[in-house]
């Protein structure tokens, strides 16, 4: 994968990223500014660099515009082409263009203050927007959502299919944290909740910035405890134990829930208790 940055802007449409035509369908190429497209731009704006000395630039363009010449490349591809062993952190190239994409999308949703409805406007020192009719400071909003795999002692997982999902495609239980719980307790109550398990040992392994929109995935590790599957047929359709040798159809990489099935089928999960 090679990844062209050349201190360019990421060109947003919808949850598509714009790059040149020609790009090669293994890069994500970064161009430099466009004219024709930043007299369309939806907005406009630089970002300061969590690592590394050059600022992020982005553009957010009308969905409706018609853009000739580019092609868009759905975000969760581009994630998938962005790998390494940097992928499931979001750091280097792709922690940029997850920065870029998060920002992007918090910026058109906090255009106008929640508490007195004033066009709001940046603040000046720091990554926020500034309400000038009653002060209000809003910083760009994170959902922490926990992610787990679910390993019984037969070293099998827990892979579920969610109605949302790509057809015959299975993931990991996962869930939003709720006001007042932690982390751990959110882990047992979406298991609880979406496939009728109690689990034990639970673990963190990993996080990964998950814009879609502005979420915070915590990936966690636990042991099967008690109780068959059953799935409660709002979010979860099925679910079954897999074992390695006979996986179904699991995410692309640059996903969490695919650095976490990778561990337990390299043996590194579920760590020692």
């Amino acid at each position: 994968m090679c990844v062209q940055r050349n201190k360019g802007f990421y060109f947003f449409k919808g949850n598509t990223l714009l790059v040149p035509q020609e790009t090669k369908d293994n890069e994500i190429q970064i161009p430099v500014a466009q004219e024709r497209l930043l007299s369309v731009a939806e907005d406009t704006f630089s970002i300061p660099p969590l690592e590394g000395k050059d600022v992020i630039k982005a553009v957010m363009l009308n969905n409706e515009e018609a853009i000739t010449g580019w092609k868009e490349i759905p975000m969760r591809q581009a994630l998938s082409i962005i790998t390494g062993s940097n992928m499931a952190k979001g750091e280097g190239d792709l922690g940029r263009l997850l920065r870029a994409y998060h920002i992007g999308q918090w910026r058109r949703g906090s255009r106008y203050c929640g508490s007195c409805g004033a066009q709001n406007n940046d603040a000046d020192t720091e990554l926020a927007r500034l309400c000038p009719a009653c002060g209000r400071l809003e910083f760009p909003r994170i959902a922490p959502a926990v992610i787990t795999i679910i390993i019984n002692d037969r070293d099998e997982a827990l892979l579920a299919h969610n109605k949302k999902f790509t057809p015959r495609v299975y993931s990991l239980v996962a869930g939003f944290n709720e006001a007042g719980e932690s982390l751990e307790a959110t882990v047992a109550r979406e298991i609880r909740e979406e496939v009728s398990l109690e689990v034990r040992d639970i673990r963190y392994i990993i996080s990964q910035p998950w814009p879609f929109p502005d979420s915070l995935m915590l990936g966690f590790c636990c042991r099967h405890a008690g109780g068959e599957i059953k799935v409660d047929n709002i979010e979860i359709e099925d679910a079954q134990w897999f074992p390695k040798d006979k996986l179904p159809t699991i995410p692309g990489s640059g996903s969490v829930s695919r650095y976490l099935i990778e561990l337990w089928l390299e043996g590194v999960l579920p760590p020692n208790s």
